[in-house]
């Protein structure tokens, strides 16, 4: 970097100087690469890319473009279209017993309240169970909310089971006649941002509206139930369906020396919600597989082909992997791998492969022990992306799996931005997916994943 001298702070050197110190932390590390070029540059330059939006299209065009600059070939869209939904406005006020503003967001297939938003006495549920307890007919007339106990683990298991509150709540309150539900978020932070994600309404089930607040209000409403006391929440949620959208996948590809050869298939996610701007949910997952398949090419052209998906609208329903297995059924893969659970490192690694692959695996977990890579007995479960194209191809997967300690405190929220990357994290994570990527795509025996 060229040194800036004090005396010549004119035109953009003084701007410079004119950037607050905080600012620094989301400035591109010097040598960092491709990961950091991308995470930053999608998340500057594009920003929030809610499936199905006018971004996520921009992002679509913005990621061809670059791919091409990096060299890679085969660059394509495959569209595809979604049922859409949109954001409106949104707030929340306890009325009673104690007035007070509530941090809420709607959730993704919300139904809108009515027009001036509604009021109703809230019935507290600590849990999903207790929710799925109550009589039929017992919430008409009234909002349900739902608590739930999710903490932060390494491995992000609880999200599974703690999340069922956001994907099956809503639709079990309006099954009991609730004219609303609202849920403590599915997040493990204690600040006052809402996580948004996506509900689902199963066909029969009328769509109501459906918000998450954020941890400390969901603190304050358990506070209230614990003593007894009767709560009215005036909602307002106007996000709303509108029909279908435009949505699609990115492609690209290094090719390999032997196109004979089933290909390995690295995925990540490029639309994201839309209150944060997707650094880590999924920009920095773009920003990983990319660099690796780069670095691996820079030691020459690799045996396989080596082919991105850098699907499009994950968030709403993983239809953009859905689109890919449709698509490419009829292809074979060797392998699927996706980065997808924020930039934090690398810090185990699982494996679906087939028997006769045990000898590929000791190989990789050889690779891996320098960085402190350990591996995991138990089967790797693959990304929400590759899930269907493994599944109807065979392929092997292979899971990098990230620390998720403090994913859930970003995930789905305002405070998913560029400066919650850690870039020496980043860095290891490159690391390691180039050390497993340099092995596979130059394998020359049949790469599959364990029978069924």
């Amino acid at each position: 970097m060229t040194q800036l001298h004090r005396p010549a702070l004119t035109g953009i050197a003084l701007c410079l100087s004119l950037v607050p110190a905080h600012a620094a932390r989301a400035a591109p590390p010097q040598g960092e690469g491709v990961a950091w070029d991308i995470v930053a540059d999608l998340t500057t330059e594009i920003g929030p890319r809610l499936a199905g939006s006018p971004r996520e299209a921009a992002a679509r065009d913005w990621a061809v473009v670059r791919l091409k600059a990096l060299g890679f070939q085969n660059v394509r869209v495959e569209p595809f279209t979604i049922a859409g939904w949109v954001r409106g406005a949104e707030s929340a006020e306890l009325t009673g017993p104690y007035p007070q503003r509530l941090h809420i967001t709607a959730l993704g297939n919300s139904a809108p309240t009515p027009v001036g938003g509604l009021t109703a006495p809230v019935v507290y549920f600590a849990s999903l169970d207790a929710l799925r307890a109550a009589p039929a007919g017992s919430l008409a007339g009234k909002i349900a909310y739902i608590d739930h106990a999710f903490v932060a683990s390494q491995d992000g298991s609880g999200y599974g089971p703690f999340g069922q509150a956001r994907r099956q709540g809503p639709a079990i309150g309006a099954s009991k006649g609730a004219l609303a539900v609202v849920i403590r978020s599915i997040g493990t932070d204690h600040n006052r941002d809402p996580h948004t994600g996506g509900t689902n309404f199963p066909e029969g089930t009328k769509a109501i509206p459906a918000g998450a607040v954020s941890g400390p209000d969901a603190d304050l409403i358990a506070r209230i139930a614990g003593r007894g006391q009767a709560m009215t929440i005036h909602l307002v949620l106007e996000g709303h369906a509108v029909g279908e959208l435009p949505s699609g996948n990115v492609l690209a590809e290094l090719p390999g020396r032997d196109p004979s050869l089933a290909p390995v298939l690295l995925a990540c996610h490029l639309d994201s919600w839309d209150l944060g701007t997707g650094a880590i949910d999924d920009g920095a997952g773009c920003g990983i597989i990319t660099a690796a398949a780069l670095n691996v090419a820079k030691h020459g052209q690799p045996l396989r082909t080596i082919r991105l998906l850098w699907a499009g609208s994950e968030e709403v329903g993983v239809f953009g992997g859905a689109a890919y297995a449709k698509a490419h059924a009829s292809e074979p893969h060797a392998l699927a791998m996706e980065s997808d659970f924020g930039a934090d490192r690398v810090w185990r690694v699982s494996f679906n492969l087939a028997a006769a692959n045990k000898p590929l695996a000791e190989r990789i977990a050889a690779a891996l022990a320098p960085l402190g890579i350990p591996v995991n007995a138990a089967k790797a479960g693959g990304g929400a992306d590759i899930g269907e194209i493994a599944k109807a191809s065979g392929a092997a997967v292979i899971d990098l799996d990230q620390d998720g300690t403090r994913y859930f405190d970003l995930h789905h929220t305002p405070d998913d931005t560029l400066d919650k990357v850690d870039p020496a994290q980043l860095a290891q994570n490159v690391e390691a997916w180039t050390r497993v990527l340099a092995i596979v795509a130059n394998e020359t025996g049949p790469i599959s994943g364990a029978a069924q």
